[in-house]
């Protein structure tokens, strides 16, 4: 591993030196020498890339680790260096002796070949890696249920490299087989083959109760040069995917915070404003229309507008055409819209049906408030009533709500008098939350275009 981090630190020393004399050659050609201030210069950048590098644990085995982290750190590091070095320029107060062009390109050609070199080499291990080269032997130790979750995991992401050996779960029965592996209940024995078979790593798929059975592999495994690792089971004390984080230095398990997170959610923002204008603006003629017929149809306003909940329960006003006669709901109830509800005038019959009279909501959208694809926001009332009849029910609104979603577009829209329908919506929310992608949302737009609109739900 020591000779890896070397060759590694040695590669990319060799690389920055490179670059900048191909940056040279780029600049003046041929038969031109280095002046002293630009040797100067190179080793400068080479000694920072050797004392600053490992800080950003680039060196360290990535084995697992996805390949984005790892070259968003080498872009981040090579900017301080470069920061660091532009400094050092300055204060040698020969600026004029160096040339910017030639160090503007040695910087972006040394930034991506170091770029590439990473990947290059990550990609070479993971290939390896997944044709058996270059492994490591595991044990998982935790009950069946979710050492078969590891195990997928596991084989998922063959590239990684672990192999599992066997597993350990006290309570299996002598001679069980859990995915074709060996389970073992006694701890001696285990211990025994840890030592024998040379295996690199245990992990401890365990509750968070289960800190005596920690503390044993702990203590038996102090004196030996095995891994230990913690995969805690937290299945029991949350409904939703977890993910860990870092606060303050300390890592921390999300059990409730959104799993989508803020840079993630950057193309789906600018889209969103995009999108939006791109909408209203060509349909104005037609918005124009429909508020006079919603004028002309009973005495009130063009637009509804009700409280709803937006991100992280901040509430907002949500635009609608309005498709009913005026009327006032008692107190802290709110009477949904049913099917040949006398309220309900004709042209907001036909707004319903079609799904126009949630046109205005494009504006929430370029408000912010809202998001194009999004689990649907409710009234406050249904907020209310359902929030502690189904599970998860208020974790829509760890993120933006959206004018359609993936439960809409399943054909989970319009009145929700049962609890049983409304669970249903909440499922469909919540796989949504979980499986959040930039072209997830756009299929459902596309869904939503050619077969979203209408539907038997909508009155």
């Amino acid at each position: 591993m020591l000779k890896l981090g070397i060759s590694a630190r040695v590669l990319d020393v060799a690389l920055v030196a490179a670059a900048a004399l191909l940056a040279h050659r780029l600049r003046f050609g041929a038969g031109v020498y280095l002046a002293d201030t630009e040797q100067l210069m190179i080793a400068f950048y080479c000694t920072l890339v050797l004392l600053l590098f490992p800080g950003f644990g680039l060196y360290r085995s990535w084995r697992g680790m996805p390949v984005s982290q790892l070259l968003w750190r080498v872009l981040g590091a090579w900017c301080v260096v470069t920061a660091i070095g532009l400094l050092f320029a300055f204060t040698l107060h020969r600026t004029d002796a160096i040339s910017r062009l030639w160090l503007g390109l040695a910087t972006l050609i040394a930034g991506a070949f170091l770029i590439m070199e990473k990947a290059l080499v990550l990609f070479t291990l993971r290939k390896l890696r997944s044709r058996g080269i270059n492994e490591k032997a595991i044990v998982i130790v935790g009950p069946e249920s979710y050492s078969r979750m590891v195990l997928n995991q596991i084989h998922s992401a063959a590239q990684a490299g672990f192999r599992p050996r066997c597993l350990f779960d006290e309570s299996a029965a002598e001679g069980h087989r859990v995915c074709g592996l060996e389970v073992m209940n006694r701890f001696d024995e285990l211990v025994t083959r840890v030592r024998r078979r040379n295996i690199d790593e245990i992990w401890l798929a365990l509750p968070l109760s289960e800190e005596h059975t920690i503390q044993r592999f702990v203590r038996e495994f102090r004196h030996d040069f095995v891994d230990l690792r913690f995969l805690p089971d937290v299945r029991s004390v949350s409904l939703f995917t977890q993910s860990v984080a870092e606060v303050v230095g300390m890592p921390a398990i999300n059990l409730t915070a959104s799993p989508i997170s803020e840079p993630e959610l950057w193309p789906k923002l600018v889209f969103d404003r995009v999108f939006a204008a791109l909408v209203l603006i060509p349909m104005l003629p037609l918005l124009l229309v429909l508020s006079l017929l919603v004028k002309l149809s009973s005495p009130g306003p063009v637009l509804f507008m009700q409280k709803r909940k937006g991100v992280d329960g901040r509430q907002f006003s949500i635009f609608k055409f309005r498709t009913m006669k005026l009327h006032a709901d008692k107190p802290g109830e709110l009477a949904q819209a049913s099917r040949h509800d006398r309220r309900i005038t004709r042209i907001g019959a036909f707004l319903r049906r079609t799904s126009l009279d949630e046109l205005p909501q494009f504006v929430n959208v370029l408000l912010g408030q809202m998001s194009v694809v999004g689990p649907r926001p409710h009234a406050i009332e249904h907020d209310n009533l359902y929030k502690d009849l189904v599970d998860g029910y208020m974790y829509r609104y760890r993120i933006k709500p959206g004018i359609t979603g993936w439960a809409q577009v399943n054909g989970y829209r319009g009145e929700t008098r049962k609890v049983e329908k409304m669970e249903a919506r909440v499922k469909f929310d919540l796989f949504y939350i979980q499986n959040w992608s930039f072209w997830f949302d756009i299929k459902i737009i596309f869904i939503t275009i050619f077969k979203g609109f209408g539907g038997r739900n909508a009155f």
